[in-house]
């Protein structure tokens, strides 16, 4: 995790402190539900929740200078907790294994996550929501390969944004359910020391559903499922990113990154405004993307269980949450402050002399009786010519003077073909798709 690009919230999920507090969470109910079955005193489960109940500070370096000598982590946290409460501590992790509160620890965190990212991806689709109705019918150039191809509104461009975002945040939804389960179910998953409804009665308090099957290990599908959810976040974001900035680019300029009073966008060229925050959102997908494939490699453990997943998850956990979590807060400021130049649109959508109403008029050949083969030929030969000016010439004169065009259509006809508005006809019915 790199601080730069880290929100507190998020990093404070991740922190030692943070996860020792969800394994007492883990431990202390597990040992109330042991003592309810008369497995263990009830006076255990008390004994814990008493002492919980004093807001002790969990002393991290305490903790791991245990663990330096055990080389256990779970061992270690057990070691201390017993220190602090005294006898009834003796009672704690009954039955248990150390997957069982490392797993149910690690997808309470992951839950917690990715109720963070889903507050985060709201607050992009307001903001995406906003902007697109405030430009719903702001024309601007669309492009395919990066050329000009036929007016659309730059609305519609964060509207197709939105609709993303809205999918990416039910695939959210999807894998966040799928990561918040629980195991308590001991040694090998077959609750031989264990009784089930300890497992049940854990996943009840900490908000997870247990887990079916959990061998030792809670299946690493789960997982992989989940960060390839972010990796998709990430691709979006780079999508929208990417977009930006090449509308920001100073041939195009139609849409640019708010640049603060203050700001300096190069040590060397003082006019510089070079859009690095959707420059770095590119660079943070890349990361977050590349977390999605250890963990899909993490889902062959051996047998009932090995530990080759826990490093991995040990990086990829916090850091592909905290550098997702950023990236959404950076992407809603982008938008939110984005500069928009309707003008600059504008005059785009006119500098190459019409070409952006081919097709309208090669539909009207068609309709006119001319083949389609053969009004191709006209309308194309017609816009080469300007497109090797450069859009000095104007497409709709020089079909004018077109004998063959002129032949099908008339003046009047041609010039209906370049209606800026025909394009924007359905606009409406196209954000009711999308925001209903």
């Amino acid at each position: 995790m790199v601080p730069r690009y880290a929100r507190p919230e998020m990093s404070a999920l991740w922190e030692p402190e943070s996860r020792f507090r969800i394994w007492f969470e883990i431990e202390a109910h597990a040992t109330v539900k042991l003592g309810e079955l008369g497995v263990v005193p009830k006076s255990a489960g008390k004994a814990l929740w008493d002492w919980w109940a004093t807001d002790p500070a969990i002393d991290v370096e305490a903790i791991e200078a245990i663990e330096a000598v055990t080389k256990h982590d779970v061992i270690a946290f057990l070691t201390w907790v017993a220190e602090q409460v005294g006898e009834e501590a003796r009672f704690m992790h009954q039955g248990m294994t150390s997957s069982d509160v490392l797993d149910t620890a690690l997808a309470v965190q992951l839950s917690r996550a990715s109720d963070i990212l889903l507050a985060d991806l709201d607050a992009l689709l307001e903001a995406l929501r906003t902007r697109a109705e405030e430009h719903k019918y702001t024309p601007t150039i669309g492009r395919s390969h990066g050329i000009h191809a036929e007016p659309v509104t730059f609305g519609l461009k964060l509207a197709q944004a939105y609709a993303e975002f809205d999918r990416c945040r039910a695939r959210l939804v999807t894998a966040r359910a799928e990561i918040a389960t629980c195991a308590i179910s001991g040694a090998v998953g077959t609750f031989a020391n264990i009784d089930p409804t300890v497992e049940a009665y854990v996943a009840n308090k900490l908000g997870l559903t247990p887990e079916p099957v959990s061998t030792q290990v809670i299946p690493r599908d789960r997982h992989a499922m989940f960060f390839a959810t972010l990796a998709v976040i990430a691709g979006s974001i780079e999508r929208l990113a990417v977009e930006i900035r090449h509308l920001q680019r100073t041939e195009v300029l139609e849409a640019e990154e708010y640049f603060a009073p203050g700001q300096k966008g190069s040590s060397a060229m003082p006019h510089k405004r070079n859009p690095i925050l959707t420059e770095n959102l590119t660079g943070q997908a890349r990361m977050i993307r590349a977390y999605a494939l250890p963990a899909l490699e993490n889902v062959a453990l051996w047998h009932e269980r090995d530990i080759s997943h826990s490093s991995v998850e040990r990086f990829i956990g916090p850091d592909a949450t905290i550098t997702l979590d950023f990236a959404l807060a950076r992407l809603t400021g982008v938008i939110e402050k984005l500069l928009v130049y309707p003008e600059r649109m504008q005059a785009n959508l006119d500098a190459m002399g019409g070409l952006v109403h081919s097709q309208r008029v090669l539909l009207a050949l068609t309709q006119a009786g001319v083949s389609r083969e053969d009004a191709y030929r006209l309308v194309q030969r017609n816009a080469m010519k300007v497109w090797e000016s450069n859009g000095t010439l104007s497409l709709l004169e020089l079909l004018k003077s077109d004998a063959e065009v002129r032949a099908a259509l008339s003046e009047e006809e041609l010039a209906d073909k370049f209606d800026l508005d025909y394009h924007l006809a359905h606009v409406d019915t196209i954000f009711a798709r999308v925001f209903g």
